[in-house]
């Protein structure tokens, strides 16, 4: 399918008067990409959330615990930990506020959203290792946080989706035990060069100069981008990994990475759910504004992880 109406109308928005990746301060990527999360709209969002700082292996990380609106306080509900997307050096707890509220109505779990720490003030692995320490905190006080222990779901989207897959496999013989896997239009092979990376190299929201620019900002000297850790589509052995949910989107560079991963999920015996979005672009479940699509994308995301919690 072509690339949907809408979705090259924002693009031609979008594209009017924006510098060039390389020639952008780290300020500016992240006005940016706040500018771009202003577009995420939900048909149903739960109350605001509650701040919270969890124990970090550098400190306290910051998150926020939503709840959907009519569960009772006190209920015990089904978890999912969500790490925002922005390439590991942009974005926030306030830019994904829309979205991490979208998730906790729609899915009727409580959602700690993690402010994890950001390159290049804190370079890689910072981001994993705040990742990991998040998802051990929400296990050993979820009873403070009313969630089932044994339902606990991470969710990721674009870079904060290998943060996702790192703690899942992280946890595989550290614990805790994770019950899913939720990944929107993921980053999961930093060293690749897939053919959508190079069908969609340039015009479509996320370009090869910002993955570039990104990746730089990122990882200190003499890190292999193609490291497992920060690439899980390069994880020699995927068995054992939690369900999975995938969400891909048709014309996203970072397509055929996710839908990859899917495939080796599913060949190691994973139990796997793939969906391909036709004629959407990077980070179309967050534009909800402009494409239809994307808001009810971002519904149903929702409803399928809780569902999948629920077993």
């Amino acid at each position: 399918m072509p690339l949907d109406p809408r979705a090259a109308r924002f693009l031609d928005m979008a594209a009017a008067g924006r510098a060039e990746p390389r020639e952008r301060t780290i300020a500016e990527r992240r006005a940016g990409l706040a500018k771009l999360m202003a577009f995420a709209r939900a048909d149903r969002m739960s109350p605001t959330g509650r701040d919270l700082a969890l124990p970090g292996p550098a400190g306290p990380i910051p998150a926020r615990l939503y709840g959907p609106g009519a569960a009772p306080a006190e209920a015990v509900l089904p978890g999912l930990v969500f790490l925002h997307g922005g390439g590991l050096v942009a974005g926030s707890i306030e830019t994904h506020d829309v979205v991490a509220r979208a998730l906790a109505e729609a899915s009727g779990c409580r959602l700690v959203s993690v402010g994890y720490r950001l390159a290049p003030e804190h370079r890689y692995p910072a981001a994993a290792e705040d990742a990991e320490a998040a998802l051990r905190a929400v296990h050993v006080t979820a009873g403070d946080l009313a969630i089932d222990p044994d339902r606990i779901g991470l969710v990721g989207e674009s870079g904060g989706a290998a943060l996702a897959v790192g703690a899942a496999a992280a946890a595989r013989s550290a614990g805790p035990r994770v019950a899913l896997m939720g990944l929107i239009c993921p980053v999961l092979d930093c060293g690749g060069e897939s053919a959508s990376r190079l069908e969609f190299a340039e015009g479509y929201l996320i370009d090869r100069a910002t993955l570039k620019a990104d990746l730089a900002d990122l990882l200190p000297p003499d890190f292999d981008p193609a490291d497992p850790r920060l690439s899980p589509l390069r994880l020699a052995d995927l068995a054992g990994l939690p369900p999975a949910i995938v969400h891909t989107a048709e014309c996203d560079p970072l397509r055929d990475e996710g839908e990859a991963f899917a495939v080796r999920l599913a060949a190691a015996g994973v139990p796997v759910t793939l969906q391909r979005h036709a004629g959407m672009v990077h980070n179309f479940h967050a534009l909800g504004a402009v494409l239809p699509q994307g808001r009810a994308a971002l519904d149903a995301m929702g409803v399928a992880f809780g569902a999948a919690l629920r077993g």
